[in-house]
C-alpha cells in the first residue's frame, strides 16, 4: 500500500494471533500460513517480521517467504533478541549452542554477555546466512535493531551499533533507540550525526509518552535511501505493565486525526530520503491493518 509515490505502508506482522482470530482481514479460504502471506502481500508492499526477534529464522522458512510473495515485495527483519542485548530464552538457540547458554543463564533468560565470543560469532553467522534468500532476490529491506531501555548513549553503545553494521555488512540495518537520553538536547545532535556518518536509518516512532523508553515523535532521515517509521500505538495504561505477551501493549487504534499528525512529517521524510517505509506495530486484531489503510488514504488526499 502506497501513501504516495515513495511512501510505502505495511504492518509489523501478518501472523499475529489476534489478527487471524478476528476474522476481519483474512478471508475464510486463507486458512494456512501460505494463503495468509499471499493474501497479505496482495494488499501491502512491505512487512516487518516480528518473529525473528524471538527465534532466528530457518533458511527453509525464509525460502517459503520468498516463494509466496511478488517480486517487488519487501521483508524487514527484526533482529534476534540476543543480538540487541535483550534477555533471550535459551531454547531459541540452536541445540548445539544451547548447552553453554543453559550453564550461563541467569534465571530463565540468557544474555549475550553470558556467551563466549565463539558462540556469539556463530549466532551472528547463522542469523546472517538465514537471510540470504531474501537478499539474493532483492526482497530484504532492513534488519531492524530495536535496542533496550538500558542501551544508553555513549562510546560503547555507538561502537556496538557500528559492530552490528559490520557483522551484517551485506545487509542494511536500521536502529531504534529506546531511551530518551539519546534525544535530549545535549545528545541529539551527536546521535543524529553519528547515524548520518554511518548511513544508518534512525527509526522514527509514534509511541506512548511519559516512560523511560518513550521517544519523541521525531522524524529525521539519517540515510538518503531510506527513512523508517514505526507506529506502536498510544496505550499508556498497558505500556509499562509486566505482560506474559506483548500484545496488550499494542492494543490501540489510532484515530484519523492522530494519524493526520504524521502526514506533514512523512511528507518531509519523503523529501529527504528515496523511500519512506511505515510499519504499523499496533498489532491487535485488525487495528494495524485499518490504520495502515487510513494513513494511506490521508497521504493520498494530500498529494
Amino acid at each position: 500500500m502506497r501513501g504516495s509515490s515513495n511512501i510505502l505502508i505495511g504492518t509489523a506482522s501478518w501472523t499475529d494471533k489476534t489478527l487471524v482470530e478476528s476474522g476481519k482481514f483474512y478471508p475464510k479460504e486463507a486458512n494456512t500460513a501460505e494463503a495468509r502471506l499471499r493474501h497479505y502481500a496482495q494488499k501491502f508492499p512491505i512487512v516487518e517480521v516480528d518473529s525473528t526477534y524471538y527465534y532466528p529464522p530457518t533458511e527453509q522458512a525464509v525460502d517459503a517467504w520468498v516463494n509466496r510473495t511478488p517480486d517487488e515485495f519487501t521483508f524487514h527483519i527484526k533482529a534476534y533478541s540476543l543480538l540487541t542485548k535483550h534477555p533471550t530464552r535459551p531454547n531459541s538457540l540452536a541445540k548445539d549452542l544451547r548447552q553453554t547458554a543453559e550453564e550461563k543463564r541467569k534465571g530463565k533468560f540468557v544474555y549475550s554477555i553470558h556467551l563466549s565470543d565463539e558462540v556469539m560469532d556463530e549466532v551472528w553467522r547463522r542469523f546472517a546466512a538465514s537471510l540470504k534468500p531474501l537478499h539474493s532476490t532483492g526482497k530484504l529491506g532492513v534488519v531492524h535493531f530495536q535496542f533496550p531501555e538500558w542501551f544508553l548513549p555513549g562510546t560503547e553503545s555507538r561502537n556496538y551499533i557500528v559492530e552490528c553494521q559490520e557483522r551484517l555488512h551485506h545487509y542494511r540495518i536500521a536502529v531504534e533507540l529506546r531511551n530518551s537520553l539519546w534525544f535530549e538536547r545535549r545528545n541529539l545532535e551527536r546521535t543524529l550525526e553519528f547515524l548520518e556518518s554511518h548511513d544508518i536509518p534512525l527509526t522514527s516512532v509514534d509511541m506512548p509518552q511519559g516512560f523511560r523508553s518513550s521517544l519523541p515523535p521525531l522524524a529525521v532521515a539519517t540515510a538518503k535511501d531510506l527513512a523508517y517509521v514505526r507506529f506502536h500505538g498510544r496505550n499508556t495504561e498497558q505500556w509499562d505493565k509486566p505482560q506474559e505477551i506483548a500484545t496488550p501493549r499494542f492494543a490501540y487504534k489510532y484515530t484519523q486525526d492522530e494519524l493526520a499528525e504524521w502526514v506533514p512529517k512523512l511528507k518531509e521524510l519523503a523529501s529527504q530520503a528515496k523511500e519512506v517505509h511505515v510499519l504499523m506495530n499496533n498489532c491487535y486484531q485488525d487495528y494495524a491493518v485499518q490504520n495502515a489503510r487510513g494513513l494511506a488514504d490521508l497521504l493520498e488526499d494530500h498529494t
